[in-house]
C-alpha cells in the first residue's frame, strides 16, 4: 500500500448499515464466513468491540468480537470476561497500512474499557505469518496449537494476552 495512505483511515462503529459490505470483505478475504444473523447479533450484543474501517467512506476492514466467561489463561483458576476476536479482515488493495493494527488496538480498547475484559484471545491459521506477526507484535502469544481447527483440516493457534 502507499505510504500515502497510511493513516488516511477512521475506525469506528460498525451500524446494521454496515453488514452487508462487512459480509462481503469477509467472503473477499477469508474462507471462514457466518450467517447475517450472526453478525447482526455480535453487532447488537457487542457493538463498542465490532469495528470498521473506513478509507474515502469506503469500508476497507473490520474487527467483529465478543465476550466470553473462561479460564483465564495467564492466573491458574481465575474465572474472568475475554474478549475473543471472532474475525477481521482488510481489503487487500488496503493491507499493510496500519489498518489491522488500529482496528486490533481500538478493539482491545473498548473489551478492557467498556467490557470489563481482562484477557483477549484469537485463533489464527498456522500459515497465516503475516497475521501471526500482527499479533506477536501487539503482545500476543501462542497459547497451543489447535489440531484441524478449520474446516479444510488446517491447524490453528490459540493467541491471547492480557489486557492491561
Amino acid at each position: 500500500m502507499e505510504t500515502s495512505l497510511k493513516k488516511q483511515y477512521k475506525i469506528r462503529e460498525a451500524s446494521e448499515e454496515d453488514l452487508l459490505t462487512v459480509m462481503n470483505i469477509n467472503r473477499i478475504c477469508l474462507p471462514e464466513n457466518y450467517s447475517y444473523v450472526f453478525f447482526e447479533t455480535v453487532l447488537r450484543s457487542y457493538p463498542k468491540s465490532f469495528l470498521v474501517a473506513e478509507v474515502n467512506e469506503r469500508i476497507a476492514g473490520y474487527i467483529m468480537c465478543r465476550v466470553e466467561r473462561a479460564l483465564s489463561r495467564f492466573h491458574r483458576f481465575k474465572l474472568c470476561r475475554v474478549g475473543h476476536v471472532i474475525s477481521i479482515a482488510v481489503l487487500p488493495e488496503y493491507r499493510r497500512a496500519g489498518i489491522a493494527t488500529a482496528l486490533m488496538e481500538k478493539a482491545m480498547e473498548a473489551l478492557k474499557n467498556v467490557y470489563g475484559c481482562s484477557e483477549i484471545f484469537l485463533e489464527v491459521r498456522v500459515s497465516n505469518t503475516p497475521a501471526i506477526n500482527l499479533y506477536e507484535k501487539l503482545g500476543f502469544i501462542k497459547i497451543e496449537r489447535i489440531k484441524n481447527y478449520y474446516l479444510d483440516g488446517e491447524d490453528a493457534y490459540l493467541m491471547a494476552r492480557e489486557l492491561i
